[in-house]
């Protein structure tokens, strides 16, 4: 038997962030996070596009917009700090034509009441800031918008609670046993309170305390591709997205070392780790996930079938290449290389109302709190978003 005052499920972004916080603000708290796997990052952590996003893609209401600020600050400043690599390139996002100039004002909106460093400019200033993207009429510069290497990252973030937080790798959730006792494949943990951040296993955890019975996830696959030559941009160049789905949109990202790829997809998964081939393959999950994508498939809930269509023709590699060209003046397609490591996005899905769920979600339970959606830019928000979770943490301890 372990026994821990904070037990945190998982060793993302998220569980790590939240135990630098913890630990920051109560050194004498016993912190003890379990992790499934060897190491840390190997799932959505460690497989993102690393992009730290400014903040004014979300509705000033939401979650999303309140912590991506914030947060792309905090992180930022945690790679100077500590000598990370960061390429702080910025981005631009562009309109294929004016009927997307609405969504272009719309961000600029959103941004400017967000806080968000972010400029609406012509097609003169786009010239000089990224030649090579190609825009109708307006583009919007974002400054603010860096990339960095988010295996780097999360990796020094364990390093520096190594001897402060209990971390324990190979060591799976299996069940709640009661309101303050789990048991893993090696131990039971008894604790003050669990905070849940397992990514793509998170709904499962929490319905096993009775949370979030509503929700379940839906894994989407997101690919990139490189390209083979570092003098095509100097920016992050993305189109307007559809501001209607959680997706942003077939991209350029300019990588740490000035390196291009394009991506990702959101392809429709078919179990919680589809990676490649059948790696991972777990029959319930299958059957679990298969069943409420035909739900949303037959029901045609947001789009999902055009979504679907659309995602699927992507892994024809002519095609997927397609979808990026229009964002460039020049582009040589013979030089694009190999899909990059795959990722895949845990995606919140509301059950009652068949709808994908946008923002961030966190639920409590008697002795746990559970986040449920920590979905993209939640890498970009975790410092931010971290400390937001430890405040309610610590108001149900208080109570």
């Amino acid at each position: 038997m372990i026994t821990t005052d904070i037990l945190i499920v998982g060793g993302g972004i998220i569980g790590l962030s939240i135990a630098r916080e913890f630990n920051n603000r109560h050194p004498d708290l016993k912190i003890t996070l379990i992790e499934k796997e060897a190491t840390v990052a190997c799932h959505a952590s460690g497989r993102n596009s690393g992009v730290l996003h400014a903040g004014f893609y979300y509705t000033p209401d939401s979650l999303k917009s309140r912590f991506t600020v914030e947060g792309n600050k905090l992180l930022t400043d945690y790679c100077l700090k500590n000598n990370l690599s960061i390429n702080r390139c910025g981005k631009v996002v562009v309109a294929k034509d004016e009927k997307e100039l609405d969504s272009i004002f719309e961000l600029k909106r959103r941004g400017d009441t967000n806080g968000v460093d972010l400029e609406l400019i012509d097609e003169k200033r786009l010239e000089e800031i990224e030649p090579n993207a190609r825009s109708f009429d307006k583009a919007l510069y974002s400054p603010t918008t860096s990339v960095v290497n988010p295996k780097e990252v999360v990796g020094h973030i364990a390093d520096t609670l190594k001897g402060k937080v209990n971390i324990l790798f190979n060591e799976k959730f299996i069940k709640s046993d009661d309101t303050n006792t789990i048991s893993t494949n090696t131990h039971k943990i008894k604790f003050k309170h669990l905070i849940n951040s397992a990514g793509l296993y998170a709904d499962k955890i929490a319905h096993q305390f009775g949370i979030g019975q509503k929700y379940t996830l839906i894994p989407f696959k997101g690919l990139y591709m490189e390209y083979k030559d570092s003098n095509l941009i100097h920016k992050h160049i993305y189109p307007v997205p559809n501001l209607k789905n959680p997706f942003l949109g077939v991209h350029f990202t300019i990588t740490i070392s000035g390196k291009v790829k394009i991506g990702p997809t959101a392809i429709p998964a078919f179990w919680r780790e589809n990676y490649e081939g059948v790696s991972n393959f777990n029959l319930n999950e299958f059957l679990e996930v298969l069943f409420y994508e035909a739900k949303l498939f037959f029901t045609n809930a947001f789009n999902f079938r055009s979504l679907t269509f659309e995602e699927f023709k992507k892994y024809y590699r002519n095609y997927f290449i397609q979808q990026a060209t229009h964002l460039v003046k020049k582009i040589d397609i013979n030089k694009f290389g190999n899909y990059l490591t795959p990722g895949i996005r845990a995606q919140l899905l509301d059950k009652k109302q068949m709808k994908l769920v946008m923002d961030f979600v966190v639920e409590h339970g008697e002795n746990s709190t559970h986040v449920l959606n920590a979905v993209s830019p939640a890498f970009t928000s975790a410092f931010s978003f971290s400390k937001f979770i430890v405040d309610e943490v610590e108001k149900a301890i208080d109570h």
